[in-house]
């Protein structure tokens, strides 16, 4: 879908002081053998019409994904491939794009055109909070230790969900983006990780040098461009970091591209893709055990109540 469709497609073609450290950022303890997780389904459906976007895993073996027609939440469990809604959007006018859970049960949520930032429990489906912003397309989401940071696909900011010390929130900043950041006339932040020595956030951006990442101080808002060598990103949609192993999906390619990457996530070393025959426009990417698992947004097609989509699992590197 071009993200020049700000009502459709999330993805187009495409603090100083406290590090941001890694072990607090992934979540999942406990994982499956790759014995036990080898009989577990490699695809698995979502609703019809369910347009998803965002995935994500928790320290149980359950994804959960957001809903681009109306903000439903849909869990689904790995093992069996069953799931359902467990928690109801507001609505066609606040699409829920990306998303990540905490280790108490609660979903962070970027509303998209909505502009909202929304908090979600996981366990009952009740929306805790709802933040409005001055977001023209509050796309992705990660966690650090004090914050929920989100991105915005047509400005040059960041918005700062604080967080208090048992993860619960509290007020949003909001962060310009300076430095090397370059904001295109369209669609240009999407995934956001942080990087392997948690001292810095990482952002896809698809206009800068063809696409690529920029390193940003979560301090200042200060961007720097990550030295990917002669690699470009200009599809690059979800990020997930898994110790200095980064994987971009880059939707309408219908791949995921892998990088090595330093502690500091200033460069960057391609040294995979990841292709799939099942891939239909995947945007975004979380792990369980040794697997990937990605949902198809199948932004070529026109969506409709009776649309079919899926969720694909391939192996990690």
């Amino acid at each position: 879908m071009p993200p020049t469709d700000r009502s459709f497609a999330r993805r187009g073609f495409l603090t100083g002081a406290t590090a941001l450290t890694g072990a607090a950022l992934l979540g999942g303890t406990a994982q499956a053998t790759g014995t036990q997780q080898s009989a577990w389904p490699a695809a698995f459906p979502l609703p019809n019409g369910f347009q998803p976007e965002g995935i994500t895993i928790g320290s149980a073996p359950f994804a959960y994904f957001g809903s681009l027609a109306n903000g439903d939440i849909y869990r689904a469990s790995l093992a069996t491939g069953r799931g359902s809604v467990i928690s109801k959007g507001l609505g066609a006018s606040h699409p829920t794009v990306g998303l990540k859970t905490d280790r108490h049960g609660r979903l962070f949520l970027a509303g998209g055109v909505s502009g909202e930032l929304r908090t979600v429990n996981s366990r009952t489906g009740e929306i805790e909070k709802v933040y409005a912003t001055d977001g023209t397309f509050v796309n992705d989401v990660i966690l650090t230790p004090g914050a929920a940071w989100f991105t915005d696909s047509f400005r040059a900011v960041l918005h700062k969900l604080l967080l208090d010390r048992y993860g619960a929130p509290l007020t949003v900043e909001t962060v310009p983006l300076t430095g090397d950041w370059e904001q295109g006339d369209d669609f240009t932040a999407n995934g956001i990780e942080r990087t392997p020595d948690g001292s810095a956030l990482l952002v896809v951006n698809a206009v800068a040098n063809g696409g690529g990442l920029m390193r940003v101080d979560p301090a200042t808002g200060v961007a720097r461009a990550v030295d990917l060598h002669d690699a470009k990103l200009p599809n690059g949609d979800g990020l997930l970091l898994l110790g200095r192993i980064l994987y971009a999906v880059q939707q309408q390619q219908n791949a995921i591209d892998v990088f090595r990457l330093n502690a500091a996530g200033t460069r960057g070393t391609a040294i995979t893709r990841i292709t799939d025959p099942r891939f239909r426009i995947p945007t975004t990417v979380a792990a369980w055990g040794r697997r990937l698992y990605l949902p198809n947004a199948r932004f070529d097609v026109e969506p409709a109540p009776d649309t079919e989509y899926d969720a694909v699992a391939v192996d990690r590197v």
